[in-house]
């Protein structure tokens, strides 16, 4: 059964009871991310997820870790591009404990001096790990170029300058700037009745947070060039990347767009990965993706191939672009493995608790409302082998933004193979 509450100030609760199970998923979520940050202050959100677990009024850092411990379940945090999100799936028994310590993490959090000297020091090393890590890197040197001057375009950790210099008056102001009652929604997911975990979220959420709209998010512009470049390091592999524009999260056309992720690059059998890996051994593996925002979003595909592989790789995916546009190159059995392989995934995630909380909560904080399994699986069934080939004929036919990242030089690389 699922329920939702909305109090006072605005603070969104939704719940999904499931009472077969013997445990319960939570997750404190915040309408906040990276792309809510200005140049002076990038990573700051990242950096207020760390600070939550360090220490509050009643809690030391350590106490902390002890006490979500003891739980006996899983706790963790995330800031992505959009959201920050404090979250733990436990036994059912242990729900009060956990609110308990969430509400207090995310509203009396002390932000001491030397936790932040201390935690400056981990996300440097984060930072660090970051460059480090070749396919982190060109997924950052991308987005640069793929989202232009848009704030899209900054990096979750931030640069290792800002985050050196972030002290508890930024931290504590960016709080009281953002971190506003319209921007929490708390999703729970299990072994948990609506009515009580509302009574156990009211004394930390139901009010105390600042109330009204802060500062409004902007779109990117529709009309970017695209933007194509290669950076190059000595590494083994050369990382590429290659996107378009896609679609915000709320489109209408978001099913057809599912479905051509998983035709082109989505799993095993898909058009890129039996290309590039099973015929021709280019490369161990390729996917593509999409992330999508409630005002814009991006497609995009990722592999790693060796410096002599590079030129037929990029041939091969221009190919294949070209092909996803043309309807007579889709067949009925490779559209119904497509469409299995959606109401698969679609319902076996549906079998983890925490996968639901987090379906829950971002159906809210997108929609405003429950999507249910069903109602998903029915507009799936509704998309057409033709909607898809068109959808992939508009896609491919946008500006092409690439990557290359590693042992190539740009002299090396012809474009034009892309289409």
């Amino acid at each position: 059964m699922y329920k939702k509450t909305t109090f006072s100030n605005g603070v969104r609760v939704v719940s999904e009871t499931i009472p077969h199970v013997h445990t319960a998923s939570l997750g404190v979520w915040i309408d906040v991310g990276s792309r809510d940050e200005d140049a002076s202050c990038n990573g700051i959100s990242h950096f207020l997820e760390h600070m939550f677990f360090k220490g509050t009024r009643t809690r030391s850092a350590r106490l902390l870790a002890t006490d979500l411990d003891r739980l006996g379940g899983m706790a963790n945090a995330f800031t992505s591009k959009d959201t920050t999100c404090l979250y733990s799936t436990v036994l059912h028994s242990q729900l009060t404990d956990l609110v308990e310590v969430l509400g207090e993490m995310f509203r009396y959090s002390s932000f001491a001096p030397e936790e932040i000297n201390r935690e400056q020091q981990v996300i440097l090393q984060e930072i660090a790990m970051a460059e480090d890590t070749p396919e982190d890197m060109v997924g950052e040197i991308f987005e640069a170029g793929f989202w232009g001057e848009h704030s899209l375009h900054r990096s979750i950790l931030g640069p290792a300058d800002i985050v050196a210099n972030t002290d508890r008056a930024m931290l504590t102001e960016y709080l009281s700037e953002r971190y506003r009652a319209d921007k929490v929604l708390i999703s729970c997911a299990g072994r948990a009745d609506h009515d009580e975990v509302c009574e156990l979220l009211a004394p930390y959420f139901a009010d105390g947070l600042a109330t009204g709209l802060g500062p409004q998010r902007q779109a990117p512009r529709g009309d970017r060039p695209g933007h194509k470049q290669v950076v190059t390091k000595p590494l083994e592999q050369v990382q590429l990347i290659i996107g378009v524009d896609g679609m915000e999260v709320t489109s209408e056309e978001r099913f057809k767009l599912v479905l051509l992720n998983i035709l082109l690059g989505g799993n095993m059998s898909s058009r890129l990965f039996q290309q590039i890996r099973e015929q021709r051994g280019l490369a161990y593996s390729i996917s593509t993706f999409i992330e999508s925002y409630i005002d814009c979003g991006m497609f995009g595909i990722s592999c790693g191939v060796a410096p002599e592989n590079v030129m037929e790789s990029l041939a091969v995916i221009g190919a294949e672009l070209a092909s996803c546009g043309d309807i007579a190159s889709y067949s009925k059995d490779e559209f119904a493995r497509t469409l299995d392989y959606a109401r698969a995934s679609l319902y076996l995630s549906a079998e983890n608790l925490e996968a639901r909380m987090t379906r829950n909560a971002r159906n809210e904080l997108y929609f405003g409302r429950k999507v249910g399994l069903d109602e998903v699986m029915a507009e799936f069934n509704k998309v057409t082998m033709a909607e898809v080939a068109e959808l992939g004929h508009t896609l491919f036919s946008r500006p092409l933004h690439a990557t290359l990242f590693g042992p190539i030089a740009g002299n090396e690389v012809d474009w034009s193979v892309l289409g």
